[in-house]
């Protein structure tokens, strides 16, 4: 069974929510890493958030450098633009500028 990415990702916070709160309970009974790194867990759904942003932000700026552009279709649009144009033309639509 294969998983989207979205249920990916759910299941990480699920898991993480459910650690994360065990923790914060103190249900686990970790008491020495608790007492030693209290303010980390209290900050981690922060921090992961902020790291979760970044993860997104370069995401989209990867995707939209690495965009290919497709010049064939770029022509066959202008050349549809043109059909069109000359149709509309031909049945006494005018182009001319709005002022």
């Amino acid at each position: 069974m294969a998983f989207t990415k979205l249920q990916q990702w759910l299941l990480a916070l699920a898991t993480f929510s459910g650690f994360w709160a065990t923790l914060v309970a103190k249900a686990a009974q970790p008491q020495h890493f608790l007492h030693k790194h209290e303010f980390l867990v209290l900050a981690l759904p922060v921090i992961l958030i902020g790291l979760f942003g970044i993860y997104a932000v370069f995401t989209v700026l990867y995707r939209v450098f690495t965009f290919n552009n497709c010049e064939e279709a770029a022509e066959e649009l202008n050349k549809q633009i043109k059909q069109a144009r000359k149709d509309l033309t031909s049945k006494g639509f005018s182009f001319e500028k709005v002022k």
